[in-house]
């Protein structure tokens, strides 16, 4: 959600802080700032307008230096303002030091017992000059401060209860920054050649592309000190003591190259335009049905489950949705699909012989990790992963996986992670469906086939776009809209309205259509658009009857229809008619529509597209 890099160099690391926040932009924030260690003090600059605008105002006032830290802010605890930016100072609770920070410390992730240690602090003379949680960390290592700063850090660990990922530095100790995580990621960057003896902080690889290509993925309750040339990490042991670990070195090629827009307008035209080559990418490897596609010990696991609980959140809890209908109809075997942020917290009935899936872009999703952890806390102990991002704490948390191919995805609206994630979960499906003998050869070979063509089918919905604009220009005047879907496509009408309140900001529902007559038809005027997404399948004629119940009460109808539903285009009904019926892998199809209707709604409307209002792309807080 929040975006941290830090440095320790012997040259000045503020153009890497810089160029760090920039490539965390796409995540979203609401402010961003800088601190260095420079001439013996503590210097810093921040905003709350764009990283741009900082870098500008870093170059006037001539702010440099070896040791550093930066971050990009999305407001939890207080409101988006220059006082509530990080990084954060502590000016000790001595009034003489109040002039010049001695601590100066970034923070991601929520601190619940923040209110207990503010009154604490305060009682010992600390001011706050701040609404955040994070204020709290940097005057609580300073209060432990005494010629240590890892000593420091370590010890106000063990006082924060929450989740955190952490950078900070001191005035007394130049060229020394101290990382800590806990809930949220960190990584550890080990610089190389020219940089050899550098070392970086970030919460995400990508931030230190072009920099280093060296990364440590550090661990839940590790503590990590950076020196020149010299870094040095712990770990929080059950006893509350901190002991040396050793971490693995990886190699990672973060896509810095992958922010360049090219003819699009926004990134999220971009994404949306390449998802036939983010599918093709996503099945490459795909040669045949088999369970090892989703890793080593997949067969005897599949062989051995009765079940599957699917956990995500947002646009990725629609794929699972999805993926339900398809786990249920193909592969006959049980599934629930649970909104991971309710289901650590009710009470439910675990079952051992449960596959555990969990779904998510970033790998990262702050709810998604702690509903795995609790089920895995519950007994179930087979888990696999849909995901983005190889080197993910959601990967390294999970038994099996399956690594989509959609490449950095910069638009805070999910497109091509969604439709890869569809992928995935239908490859498991068929993998589940083979061995539990629901599979013949001769649906496989069909299944595959569909598959393969299904970039090419993509392409084709993609050349609807000049009539989805046409309709975008009717949207733009709304405030309000209704998406109907049946069955499998259900959650893709669900999908669709996400898309369309995400960034154009119209207050959009969806149903299924069964229920416009159980409420929703209330809602229903001339000025209540009704988009719907209408496949030629087993509920067509139901859904043909839903459309009229909608145009008796003088509904106006947008419908997105396979080609041979026999659906015409009259007075307050609009069809754009689909290249083809893609049978079972229709939703992959039919929701590219509702994407560009959403993309070219919002650009009608003149919103920020790529980082819509107080949202953020990847969430790694509760």
């Amino acid at each position: 959600m929040c975006g941290i890099v830090g440095a320790v160099s012997k040259r000045n690391i503020v153009p890497i802080l810089i160029e760090g926040l920039k490539r965390l932009e796409y995540r979203g924030y609401d402010s961003c700032g800088v601190a260095v260690h420079q001439d013996g003090e503590l210097r810093r600059a921040r905003s709350t307008a764009r990283v741009a605008e900082l870098e500008t105002g870093v170059a006037a006032d001539h702010v440099q230096g070896g040791t550093g830290i930066a971050h990009t802010r999305w407001a939890t605890h207080g409101a988006p303002a220059v006082h509530n930016a990080h990084p954060h100072f502590s000016h000790g609770a001595d009034a003489r030091q109040a002039s010049a920070g001695r601590v100066a410390l970034v923070h991601n992730g929520i601190i619940e017992n923040h209110d207990d240690l503010r009154a604490e602090l305060k009682a010992k003379g600390y001011r706050f000059d701040s609404q955040t949680d994070t204020e709290v960390i940097a005057h609580l290592v300073d209060h432990l401060y005494d010629g240590d700063l890892l000593d420091a850090v370590q010890r106000a660990t063990l006082r924060l209860r929450g989740a955190y990922a952490i950078a900070v530095f001191c005035r007394d100790e130049p060229h020394r920054v101290i990382g800590a995580r806990e809930g949220s990621p960190l990584v550890l960057g080990i610089g190389t050649g020219d940089r050899a003896g550098d070392h970086f902080l970030a919460s995400d690889a990508m931030a230190l592309a072009g920099v280093t290509d060296q990364i440590v993925y550090l661990e839940e309750g590790d503590v990590v000190d950076l020196q020149l040339g010299k870094v040095w990490i712990t770990q929080r042991s059950p006893d509350a003591r901190y002991v040396p670990v050793q971490r693995q070195v990886r190699t990672v090629h973060a896509h810095s190259g992958a922010a360049e827009l090219g003819p699009y307008r926004h990134y999220m035209q971009k994404e949306i335009f390449e998802q036939p080559k983010a599918i093709a990418d996503t099945l490459s490897e795909v040669n045949g049905i088999s369970p090892e596609l989703f890793g080593d010990g997949a067969y005897s696991i599949f062989k051995n489950i009765d079940s599957v609980l699917i956990l995500a959140c947002g646009t990725s809890y629609y794929a699972g949705s999805t993926a339900k209908y398809w786990l249920e109809s193909i592969a006959k075997i049980p599934t629930s699909v649970e909104i991971a942020s309710e289901y650590r917290y009710r009470d439910s009935v675990p079952n051992p012989r449960t596959l555990v899936v969990t779904i998510s872009q970033s790998g990262e999703t702050a709810d998604t990790l702690a509903a795995l952890k609790h089920a895995r806390s519950l007994g179930m102990k087979h888990t696999l992963t849909v995901c983005n991002v190889s080197t993910s704490a959601m990967v390294r948390e999970c038994e099996l996986a399956y690594i989509t191919r959609a490449g950095v995805e910069i638009g805070v609206a999910s497109t091509k992670a969604f439709t890869t994630q569809l992928v995935g979960l239908f490859l498991l499906t068929l993998s589940l469906a083979q061995v539990r003998g629901h599979l013949t050869d001769e649906q496989e070979a069909a299944h595959l086939k569909a598959l393969r063509h299904l970039p090419v089918a993509v392409q084709g919905v993609l050349a609807l776009e000049p009539q989805v604009i046409a309709w975008s220009e009717e949207f733009a005047r709304k405030e309000n809209a209704l998406f109907l879907g049946r069955g499998l496509h259900y959650p893709i009408a669900l999908e669709g309205a996400l898309k369309l309140k995400e960034i154009s900001y119209i207050h959009a529902e969806a149903y299924p259509a069964g229920e416009l007559k159980h409420g929703p038809l209330a809602l229903v005027t001339a000025a209540m658009p009704v988009v719907t997404v209408a496949p030629n399948d087993a509920l067509l004629e139901k859904l043909k009857s839903n459309l009229q119940e909608v145009r008796a009460r003088g509904g106006e109808l947008f419908v997105f229809a396979d080609g041979d539903t026999r659906i015409e285009s009259s007075e307050g009904l609009h069809v754009i008619r689909m290249p083809e019926h893609y049978g079972a892998l229709s939703p992959i199809l039919h929701v590219v529509p509702l994407q560009l209707l959403a993309y070219h709604t919002a650009c009608a409307r003149g919103t920020d597209v790529d980082k819509p209002r107080n949202l953020a792309k990847s969430v790694t807080v509760e």
